[in-house]
C-alpha cells in the first residue's frame, strides 16, 4: 500500500497537508502504519560528521532498509507484503538502511527501474545475522591473510558488504560512509518473504525532492535515523564500523 503524503505530530493528533518546520513526525498511510520522520536539518546537525557508520530507524525489534524497484516488482511487495512476481530470487538483491543514501542511488526515484521506493521493516534478529554474515566487496588485508582466502569467503558468502561515501540530499559527497549489504541464497529468500511490513514511499520521495531542488531545506524531512550500535565486537569488527566518537556531531538527537 501506498503511503499518502500526510503529517501527524504524534500517533493520535489530526492529520495535516504540510509539513512542519521541526518537530518528531510520522508518515501515515491509509492503513495507520507510521515511519517517524524528521526535518532534514536538525538531523543532519546530530549525525556524524566522518566515518564509517551505520544511519537506521530502528527499535528494540525491527530496522528499515531501502530499496529501489520499478513499479510492478514495487507494487506487488507493498500490496502483498512480500517479494514475488517479477522479482528475481537468482541474482544479489541490495538493501540500504540510509534513507538519503538510497535517495542518491535512485535519483529521488527517478532513475530508470527505481521509481518505487519501498521501505522495508525486518525483524533485528535477521539483520545482525545479514550483518554477522557479511564479507567485503574488496579485499582487506586486517580480514584476511591472502586475497584467495577472501575470494573464497566471497564465493562461499550470501551477503557482501559495501561502504560508500554517504551524500546529501542535493547529492554532494560526505566524508562519513554509508553501507549497502547485497542479498543471496536462502538470506535473501528469507528477507523476500519474512518482512514484517513493506511501505512504497515514492510519493512522500518525489514530495521531498522538491523542496531539495529549491534548496531552502528548512521544511524538508527524511526519515528520522541514527547511529546503529554494532554491539557484537567481532560483528563490529568484520563489518568495519567506527566508534562513535569517530565523525562525532552530537550526543543526542533532539525530540
Amino acid at each position: 500500500m501506498a503511503i499518502s503524503p500526510l503529517y501527524s505530530r504524534n500517533t493520535n493528533s489530526a492529520l495535516n497537508n504540510s509539513p512542519p518546520a521541526s518537530g518528531f513526525w510520522q508518515l501515515a498511510s491509509a492503513a495507520m502504519t507510521t515511519l517517524q520522520l524528521h526535518p532534514y536539518l536538525e538531523q543532519t546537525a546530530c549525525w556524524p560528521r566522518s566515518g564509517r557508520h551505520i544511519l537506521a530507524q530502528f527499535d528494540a525489534d525491527s530496522i528499515l532498509v531501502y530499496q529501489a524497484y520499478n513499479e510492478r516488482i514495487g507494487h506487488f511487495a507493498a500490496q502483498n507484503g512480500h517479494f514475488g512476481g517479477d522479482f528475481s530470487f537468482n541474482r544479489m538483491s541490495w538493501i540500504k538502511p540510509n534513507f538519503l543514501w538510497m535517495m542518491y542511488r535512485s535519483g529521488w526515484a527517478e532513475k530508470y527501474n527505481q521509481t518505487c521506493i519501498l521501505a522495508v521493516r525486518i525483524r533485528r534478529s535477521l539483520w545482525e545475522e545479514i550483518l554477522a554474515s557479511a564479507v567485503p566487496s574488496t579485499f582487506v588485508p586486517e580480514l584476511y591473510e591472502s586475497d584467495n582466502a577472501w575470494k573464497a569467503d566471497v564465493a562461499h558468502s550470501e551477503v557482501r558488504l559495501q561502504w560508500d561515501p554517504d551524500h546529501s540530499p542535493r547529492g554532494g559527497k560526505l566524508a562519513r560512509r554509508a553501507v549497502q549489504l547485497g542479498l543471496r541464497g536462502d538470506i535473501l529468500r528469507r528477507f523476500a518473504t519474512e518482512a514484517l511490513a513493506i511501505e512504497d514511499i515514492s510519493d512522500f520521495v518525489r514530495e521531498q525532492k522538491t523542496i531539495v531542488q529549491t534548496d531552502d531545506w528548512s521544511s524538508l524531512l527524511t526519515l528520522r535515523e541514527e547511529v546503529y550500535p554494532v554491539l557484537n565486537p567481532e560483528t563490529a569488527r568484520r563489518v568495519g564500523v567506527d566508534s562513535l566518537e569517530v565523525g562525532r556531531a552530537s550526543s543526542q538527537m533532539p525530540s
